[in-house]
């Protein structure tokens, strides 16, 4: 279905859940994340972030940390309290929050009534209007005590970190769950009332074969998410000290990770999932899919989404703020965070603030990633135009001088041509994952 051509995969590049993405971020002027907060109009989306897991799996480059330490939860619980009650403070009359997301780290690491005063801070706070709530789970540490608690918040939407069903690249990469503890798992948030089940599932793990992934696809199917998200393993040990656990010498190699990312997503198309953009899948009921099919798929911090709302608070320690005009990042040194919430002060101290040609190009890399094509001013286009050629000449994109469209056979490559408007790449040397 897909042609390997490594050359085009050959230099690594964002995921695109921003941009500028948060590699270009820098110091932000005092005030920035306080003015967006007072300006924001209509509906708003917060994210709260719970760095906490029990256990740290060796992949990871999420900031978290073992949840083992009940002063250090309970003193960053206290700030991120005391930061909800300062931001709702800043939000005009006209806002309304619509959407509310859980996610870490773990944020069943920490203690189902903790749990539930957050949620009751974000009622006595916020605006909230019909507001639909989601949350990210680790089925280790989901015990049967939060299926009422879930119930009772109104929880609809989750999603599971189950990354492979095989035992050992489970063991491999430091997570290790029995197939009878997710579907427990499952069975507790059906009876909680979550109508949308994601599974985040890895390619590319150490010692992983293509039999291991299909095995995880098939269980994936039967079980019945209703969303898959199958992301490539980035292995950056320079970036994700902890990552030195998995030997290098164990993971497939390029050509079998993007075998891996066809397999998946012709094993999963055939399954009855619809494609969402190049490495996400949702069956046709889900709002996921619906959005896709009708157009308006978007993409932020959370990655691919239904979500409409033009702004999304973050909340918590590195916890990503997004303005139309401004990107911003809470402090990321839980020390200093809880110091400042403390003090009543914001701490997103470090970002970009987005020009209009940003919010252009940024408008180009979306269509791309969730539509599959853009249609590209002028400059941009004379711009792209001989860079575009490699990729046409290969049957993945078609141009005709002002629409650019990625074909089917070109999806493997999507981030590749998006990066090609991305104009602090060709400012700054980074690092970032393999393309596929």
């Amino acid at each position: 279905m897909w042609t390997y051509h490594p050359e085009l995969l050959a230099t690594p590049v964002p995921r695109y859940t921003s941009y500028p993405t948060a590699a270009d971020f820098g110091p932000l002027q005092d005030g920035a994340i306080e003015r967006a907060i007072a300006g924001a109009e209509g509906d708003v989306s917060l994210y709260l972030h719970i760095p906490f897991c029990e256990k740290i799996c060796y992949y990871c480059g999420c900031n978290t940390g073992a949840s083992g330490k009940r002063a250090r939860v309970e003193t960053y619980l206290d700030a991120l309290h005391q930061e909800l009650a300062t931001a709702a403070s800043l939000l005009p009359a006209g806002a309304r929050v619509r959407r509310v997301a859980f996610g870490g780290g773990s944020p069943n690491a920490i203690q189902p009534s903790e749990f539930l005063a957050l949620v009751d801070a974000l009622h006595a706070h916020f605006p909230l209007f019909a507001t639909e709530w989601s949350i990210e789970l680790d089925p280790r540490s989901l015990t049967p005590d939060w299926g009422p608690v879930l119930g009772e918040v109104g929880i609809t939407r989750a999603s599971m970190g189950v990354q492979t069903f095989a035992a050992h690249c489970q063991k491999a990469i430091g997570r290790e769950q029995s197939l009878t503890m997710i579907c427990r798992s499952v069975e507790l948030l059906r009876r909680a009332g979550v109508t949308s089940l994601n599974f985040d599932l890895m390619y590319g793990l150490p010692h992983q074969s293509e039999a291991d992934l299909e095995d995880s696809l098939e269980q994936t199917v039967k079980i019945g998410a209703e969303r898959v998200a199958v992301f490539g393993y980035a292995h950056v040990p320079h970036l994700v000290p902890r990552q030195a656990m998995i030997p290098e010498d164990a993971l497939p190699g390029a050509a079998a990770r993007f075998a891996m990312a066809a397999q998946a997503h012709g094993f999963l198309a055939a399954s009855g999932y619809e494609a969402i953009g190049f490495d996400h899948f949702a069956l046709p009921h889900d709002p996921m899919a619906r959005v896709t099919r009708g157009g308006t798929l978007r993409r932020n911090f959370q990655g691919f989404t239904d979500d409409q709302a033009d702004v999304l608070i973050g909340l918590g320690a590195t916890a990503i703020s997004g303005f139309p005009g401004l990107l911003a990042q809470n402090e990321k040194h839980n020390g200093r965070y809880r110091q400042m919430s403390g003090e009543g002060r914001l701490s997103a101290n470090h970002g970009i603030i987005r020009s209009p040609e940003d919010q252009r190009r940024g408008a180009v890399i979306e269509a791309l990633l969730c539509r599959g094509e853009a249609l590209l001013p002028g400059d941009l286009a004379a711009a792209a135009a001989d860079r575009l050629t490699p990729f046409i000449d290969a049957g993945l994109a078609s141009f005709d001088g002002a629409r650019l469209a990625i074909l089917p056979g070109g999806l493997p490559y999507a981030r590749v041509i998006a990066a090609l408007f991305d104009s602090y790449r060709a400012q700054t040397i980074r690092k970032f994952s393999s393309a596929i």
